[in-house]
Formats: C-alpha cells, structure tokens, sequence
C-alpha cells in the first residue's frame, strides 16, 4: 500500500513505542500484555486523532483552508488535539462541543481537554446532546463561508477515509515493530467509538494479510451498529487506497458489554482499570476510551478469553488530560496533614 502519494503533514511523534506490561500480565495471569503508546504522538499530549489530523490536515491545506473545525463532546480528545495542530499549522480553530453526560461540575465543563482547547486559541461553541453533530458542523460551516473565511470541516473523531489513513499507517508500523522484535501477535485491542481508528486499523491489517485479529471495545453504541459503521468507514478506506475487498465483513469486531450507563460516562470497571494501569505500570489511561478499552481487556483476560502465552497488544489512543475532568469519579477523601516539627 503506497500511503504517500497522498498529501500529509508530519505533526507526530512516530513510531510510537510498543512496550510490554510485564506487572499487569502476571496480575492477570494469562496472556503478555502489550502496549502500543499512542498516548505518545506528541501535540499536546498525545493521541491517536493526531495520525489522522497529519492526513487531514494535509488536505485541508491543499484545499486553501485558512480554518478548521471539528466537533466533539465536551471532553473531547480529537477536539484537542485538532486545536493543537491547528495552532502549529497557523489555521484558525473553531469547535461546537456536546452535551452528552449532562455533567455540570466546573471541573468537567472547564476543565481538562476544554481547559486545553482555549489555551490553543480554539473558539467554541456549546451545543445540547444531537444525534447529528456533524450536520450541525456543516451549518455553522456554511455560516463561515458567507463570513468571508475557507473552513475545513472535519467530522467527529476524525473518522473518514482520509483520517482513517492513519490508522492504516498505524497497522503496517505495529506489524512492522512487532517482527523487528520477533514478536508473535496474538490480538490487537483497542477501544472503538467514532469508528475511524478500528476502520483504518482493520484495512491496515488485511491489506497487509497480516492474520492478526482485531477486536474493538465499544465505548458508545450497541454492537451491531457499531461494527456497522467501522464497516462502512472500511470499505470506503479500501476504495480510497485502491485495495477494494481487503475487508471482510467478519474483520470487524466489537464487543459492546462494557459500555455502562452511556459515553463518557464512568463505570466501576473502567474506574478500575485505570487505577489498576497507573499503580502497576505508571500508565495513566484516559475515563472515557482506553479506561473502558482496558477494562473490556482485563475482564475478556479474567474470563479467559485470551490464553495464556498469546501476546495481546492494547492501542493506547491517549487522552488522560480527560482525568482532570473526572476527578470526583474516583472518590479520594480528602485527608488533612498534620505539620511535622524536627528538633
């Protein structure tokens, strides 16, 4: 697959490591757990929307955009990391954040990821929970043109045939890496939500006739329609990059059980989970993605899904800045700390 005939502009930190979790696999007791460090693209502490950011915005330049605008739900991860990119590339940044917890605490609605929205120069703009953001986009898009500005319109997440090219990329760089290291892949696991990175990662994999299996765990909708959507985005990346019918219908897999109560929305797992990876591994996940990811992973290892002596790499697609939106979710009591006087 020849990705460089297609336009794109170096913002991350590539390759990213890919590290054992030597700790977590023997609590676990089952298969080698491994980590692709995608929380460690760089751009504002990394993530794995910016692989696809250096695609899009790649064609947003050659398009002659002099401004970009995304959306994302308040704690958004790619929002972020849109504004960031935009910021290094000198474009404008505008983006229309969603209520979809109905969290109020200052913490959440300032904090974290918006926090870091508006210190990249972002504007925003609030809107209430809408099943068509991207609709939405597209009008506050055409409100800019008649403004005299070029926006570039990126849909949620970053999930379309060129975004989803990084995620191509990420497949041929973790199988790369993994033979470099004479590893084994067993199983590659990763949290799946706007269906771009499971949609490029499922091309990568069978363009490549890899064989390795990819399973995603949702973090938003049921699993049929989840697999849909990664489905359709698949297909499409195949047409793009001129491998039509390297997916089958039965490459794509999500396992929707650990989604709790709704996006973004914490469960005693996924609390879990990150509690678990940042006292056994200095790991920080994030509360809305690799924490619910991770905690689909240990409950899936527990069960006994995976067997001892697979290796089972986990996509870590960033996003613990989200924590600082989430503090009261952890229930630390507060303890006072007595002054201590040495003679």
């Amino acid at each position: 697959m020849n990705l460089a005939r297609f336009p794109r502009v170096r913002l991350a930190h590539l390759p990213t490591p890919l590290e054992h979790l030597p700790n977590l696999s023997r609590v676990l007791g089952g298969p080698e757990i491994w980590m692709k460090r995608d929380d460690c693209t760089g751009m504002s502490s990394g993530g794995n929307k910016t692989r696809k950011l250096e695609f899009l915005l790649a064609e947003a330049q050659a398009m002659g955009a002099d401004m970009v605008l995304t959306q994302g739900a308040t704690q958004s991860n790619h929002a972020r990391q849109t504004a960031a990119c935009a910021a290094k590339l000198g474009l404008a940044c505008h983006l229309l954040l969603e209520d979809r917890t109905q969290k109020t605490a200052t913490e959440y609605t300032q904090g974290g990821n918006v926090f870091l929205d508006r210190l990249h120069g972002a504007t925003i703009e609030w809107h209430p929970a809408n099943p068509d953001m991207n609709g939405e986009m597209l009008k506050v898009a055409e409100r800019l043109r008649a403004e005299g500005r070029s926006p570039y319109a990126i849909p949620g997440g970053g999930s379309n045939p060129t975004g989803a090219l990084g995620y191509v990329n990420a497949a041929i760089e973790l199988v790369t890496q993994a033979n470099d290291l004479g590893l084994r892949l067993d199983h590659v696991v990763h949290a799946t939500g706007s269906a771009g990175t499971q949609a490029g990662l499922v091309t990568g994999l069978a363009g490549i006739r890899s064989g390795v299996p990819l399973l995603g765990i949702g973090v938003r909708a049921p699993r049929d329609r989840q697999e849909e959507n990664v489905y359709r985005l698949a297909l499409a990346t195949c047409e793009k990059i001129g491998i039509a019918g390297a997916v089958e219908r039965t490459d794509v897999v999500a396992n929707c059980d650990y989604v709790g109560a709704g996006y973004g929305i914490s469960t005693t797992a996924s609390l879990e989970a990150i509690s678990l990876l940042a006292r056994l591994e200095g790991i920080l996940l994030d509360p809305v993605y690799s924490g619910k990811g991770m905690a689909g992973l240990i409950d899936l290892c527990r069960r006994g899904f995976f067997s001892k002596g697979q290796n089972v790499v986990f996509i870590h697609t960033g996003g613990s800045v989200g924590l600082f939106g989430y503090t009261a979710d952890f229930g630390f009591a507060e303890t006072a700390h007595a002054a201590t006087t040495h003679a």
